[in-house]
């Protein structure tokens, strides 16, 4: 089994400390609702608490290998796409996974893109509340 199927397998069963063991400690993810990554293993790992209780019905669909630049260093890694179906708030999402790998086969990049546009902003909320709630970022200041 590869690192793509072992983190498809880990996700499905929704599994934090074995997603622990595919990343390197400098992993970046590239989230479609925030310019800046979220770098470093103990961040991404708390995201991925967060999403995985945030998503409904998360299920990959499908899965292609190959090559890619990654956006880290611009070189050339191995990488997969992972194409996944879900639900948040009720909003149906689309999207895809793009893990990028090193030289041992742990993911050090991984960006996600999802659709509709209506989706992301729902995903976006959703995914704030529970960084917040987890102490992973601070709440907005009151804009009153």
């Amino acid at each position: 089994m590869n690192a793509a199927e072992r983190f498809r397998a880990a996700v499905d069963r929704r599994d934090l400390a074995a997603l622990d063991d595919l990343f390197t400690d400098d992993v970046r993810l590239y989230s479609p609702v925030k310019f800046q990554p979220f770098e470093g293993k103990p961040m991404v790992l708390g995201l991925f608490g967060v999403l995985l209780r945030t998503f409904e019905n998360f299920r990959y669909i499908g899965q292609y290998a190959g090559t890619a630049e990654t956006s880290t260093d611009g070189t050339t890694s191995p990488s997969e796409v992972l194409l996944f179906r879900t639900t948040v708030g009720g909003k149906q999402i689309h999207g895809i996974d793009l893990l990028h790998f090193d030289d041992d086969g742990r993911i050090k990049e991984f960006t996600v893109m999802v659709r509709p546009q209506s989706a992301v902003h729902t995903l976006g909320e959703a995914v704030l509340a529970g960084l917040i709630a987890d102490g992973l970022v601070p709440a907005p200041a009151d804009q009153s």
